[in-house]
């Protein structure tokens, strides 16, 4: 066993914060292409996906996660709140996010909750390119004062300032231990549900405030032959009404999304894709459990 095998560190680092802070964004910042969806709609993030950095030293398996919120009435948000919680057992250090100068009601309940965290936690202060120097090293020094947090990273995930900073800070806290993944492993997710929260991203992208919030996408078929991948994807919406909005006057709506969805599927695949879209109505599936299930929110 050689020098580096013996100081080889592996671990998972959770990414959590409230909605729409860059949590996914800078997850993809660091492992230098996209995995998890983005858009400016808060709540795009629906699983825990796992993001894996693996370098000479280091296998660092970040965790994100869904926005922690305060309103759970539903369903969907009560899953989402639980899939955010449950990342943050058995990690080895929880990056929690917070944009810019930004606090809101939210930002201080995902703070009591990881007041409790069994793991060290390093506060992220994300989007500083937006900031002046002046204003952003008082916010610091009275966010310091919040927490016993390990230490605090100012940085921007969109131009990748600092990152580097923060992911030297995520090894030193990662434990003395061999790689769970091969090194060429990126994420545990498999094709068939990247592409499908690809298509999903593309429609909250596209669509007003409230609706993509009452679709998902299932994926219906994936096959590959030779350099050609076929994919046959299916959109829910809750309500009749929805359908016609997705598809959109004279189907450009279905069409827009298909085209931007098939041109990053393609740079992310290196081959040529056939995407097919449905849209069908299943009434209400965001408010029902049992429907939330078979649609693949199921996690523990």
């Amino acid at each position: 066993m050689n020098d580096e095998t013996i100081n080889f560190r592996c671990g998972y680092a959770a990414i959590v914060g409230r909605p729409n802070v860059g949590k996914s964004t800078l997850m993809n910042r660091i492992l230098g292409q996209k995995i998890s969806i983005t858009s400016r709609k808060p709540q795009t993030t629906r699983h825990r996906i796992l993001g894996i950095h693996s370098s000479e030293s280091c296998q660092a398996i970040y965790v994100d996660t869904p926005g922690l919120h305060t309103q759970a009435k539903k369903a969907m948000n009560r899953y989402l709140n639980q899939a955010a919680i449950t990342a943050l057992k058995d990690v080895d250090v929880v990056l929690f996010v917070v944009s810019g100068l930004k606090w809101t009601e939210e930002d201080e309940t995902v703070l009591e909750r990881l007041k409790h965290a069994n793991a060290p936690v390093i506060l992220v202060v994300n989007q500083i390119d937006r900031l002046q120097k002046e204003t952003l090293l008082p916010h610091l020094k009275k966010l310091a004062d919040l927490m016993d947090f390990h230490t605090i990273v100012p940085l921007s995930a969109k131009t990748g300032k600092n990152v580097d900073q923060l992911e030297q800070e995520v090894e030193k806290l990662l434990p003395v231990s061999p790689p769970f993944f091969p090194d060429d492993q990126i994420t545990d997710r498999s094709m068939r549900f990247i592409a499908a929260e690809i298509v999903r991203e593309k429609l909250t992208r596209m669509l007003g405030q409230e609706l993509p919030y009452e679709l998902t996408v299932e994926i219906e078929a994936y096959e590959t032959e030779g350099n050609l991948v076929t994919i046959h994807a299916l959109i829910w919406v809750a309500r009749p009404g929805q359908k016609a909005i997705v598809i959109g006057k004279g189907g450009q709506g279905l069409k827009k999304v298909g085209q931007q969805a098939r041109q990053d599927l393609e740079n992310l695949l290196e081959q040529k894709v056939l995407l097919k879209l449905w849209v069908k109505v299943k009434e209400g599936w965001s408010a029902d459990e049992r429907a939330l299930r078979s649609l693949g929110y199921n996690e523990d």
